[in-house]
This record gives structure tokens, C-alpha cells and sequence, in this order.
């Protein structure tokens, strides 16, 4: 008896019937030794990439990888140039930061050493002139019993100067000493300048070696016009040392 399916929309087969009919055609390729030269290659082909899971590898031409790796030494070669830079810009940085240092301290050097030449600068309160009375001088015409300073021959009107750099504390009339300058230098010792006929400088103006403070005069008690000069460890009266050793050790020659 024969079997027919019902009419009717057409199904999809199935599982078990397309299984049967790969088998039956499986079975027909045998026998008629088919399989043997296709069946191999079949089976032997890989397995697609979505079966497998593995991502495939893009094989790309040798011109393309020369330009990236080409691309890449350049970008290599560029970064060595700028930190080559950067280095040769740092290095004349500090080079420039030295010598500005170095330049200061030449300056500060040098007026130092200006500053210690002008300090330790020292003249004759008379130009081209000689002591006259000597330092220990005795005699009555001192009210101490000797010559407390010495004397410079002088006319009158001649050019007083500072022995060296200092302040003046005391400008002007000084009793037996006349019209006078006191000056205290700049390492505490005093110099006095008496009998003046003028005087040219003022309380607490700052003078330097060889400025003009006054003119020679015979002011005070006096027999005739001469400078008398003091040098002195104070401000006091009584502290007198020897001027001439005092100006010989600080380079004076008399």
C-alpha cells in the first residue's frame, strides 16, 4: 500500500530527516567512489573563524609596513631632537646662570676691594709740608706741660685735607685750639685739625682722603700760623697717640 502526505504548505524537514538523507547521501558517494577523491579535501578543509572563535590575520604588503615603520623612526627621531634640545637649551641656561653669578661676584669683588683701598687710604693733612714742633714737645706754652700733637709749617690760607675716610663730629670754634675739625675715621681712632683759619666741613658730613675741610690759620693760642694735628685711640681729651707713627702706619711718609 502506498502513503501520501497530506496537501497542504510545504514544511522544512526535520532534523532527523536531513540526518538521514546526509547519511543516504554519504552512502551513495561510497559506493560509487566519489568519496575517495572528494570526500578527503572535505573533511580536511579548516573550520570557519566563526566555528572556531579565532580572529583572522590580515596579511598586508611590504610597502605599507616599510612606510609605517618608516613613520614610526621618524617619530622616534623627532622626540631624540627635542630632548636633544631641550638639553643643549638647559645646558646654555645654566652656562648663562654661571656666568651672571661669576660676573656678580667679580663686582662685589671688586667693590670690596675698592671699599678696602679707599678705607685703608691715607694722606698728609699738608701737602708737601713738614712737622715743625714734634709730638711730646715739652714747654709751658702747653697747658698738658708738652705738645700733646704735632705741628705742620703752613702759611695761612693753605689747604687743610682728612687723613682718611671718616665723619666729622666736631666743626668750629674749640678754645685754645681755635677754629678746629675733629674727625672720627672709620676704624674709631679720632684726628684733630686746630688753628684753622676757616672751616669748610660740618657735623656728621662724611669725608674721604685728601677732601679739603678747612685752610691753615693761627687761631687760638698760637705764636704764628701752622696746623696742629692730634691723633687720638678717643674721643677724649688725654688720648693722644704719636700722629706721625699713627700716619706712617697706614702708609703715610713724612
Amino acid at each position: 500500500m502506498a502513503f501520501t502526505r497530506a496537501t497542504g504548505k510545504h514544511r522544512r524537514p526535520s532534523r532527523i530527516q536531513r540526518t538521514t538523507a546526509r547519511a543516504a547521501g554519504v552512502a551513495a558517494l561510497t559506493t560509487s567512489g566519489v568519496v575517495g577523491t572528494l570526500a578527503a579535501p572535505a573533511l580536511a578543509a579548516e573550520p570557519a573563524a566563526e566555528q572556531t572563535g579565532l580572529t583572522p590575520v590580515v596579511t598586508i604588503g611590504d610597502s605599507v609596513a616599510d612606510q609605517i615603520d618608516a613613520q614610526a623612526e621618524a617619530q622616534r627621531q623627532a622626540a631624540e631632537d627635542a630632548a636633544a634640545r631641550e638639553r643643549a637649551e638647559q645646558a646654555a641656561r645654566e652656562r648663562a646662570r654661571e656666568a651672571a653669578e661669576q660676573a656678580r661676584e667679580a663686582r662685589e669683588r671688586a667693590a670690596r676691594e675698592a671699599e678696602r683701598k679707599r678705607l685703608n687710604t691715607f694722606v698728609a693733612p699738608i701737602s708737601g709740608s713738614y712737622v715743625s714742633t714734634s709730638y711730646r714737645a715739652g714747654g709751658g706754652v702747653w697747658s698738658s706741660g708738652s705738645h700733646t700733637g704735632v705741628d705742620f709749617h703752613a702759611a695761612s690760607g693753605t689747604s687743610v685735607r682728612a687723613v682718611g675716610t671718616g665723619t666729622v663730629v666736631e666743626a668750629g670754634w674749640g678754645g685754645a685750639y681755635g677754629n678746629q675739625v675733629v674727625i672720627k675715621m672709620h676704624d674709631g681712632t679720632y684726628t684733630q685739625y686746630g688753628h684753622l683759619s676757616s672751616v669748610g666741613v660740618s657735623v656728621g658730613q662724611s669725608v674721604t682722603p685728601g677732601q679739603q675741610i678747612g685752610l691753615s690759620g693761627a687761631t687760638g693760642n698760637v705764636t704764628g700760623p701752622h696746623l696742629h694735628f692730634e691723633a687720638r685711640s678717643g674721643a677724649e681729651y688725654g688720648s693722644d697717640i704719636d700722629p706721625v707713627a699713627y700716619l706712617r702706619a697706614h702708609g703715610v711718609s713724612l
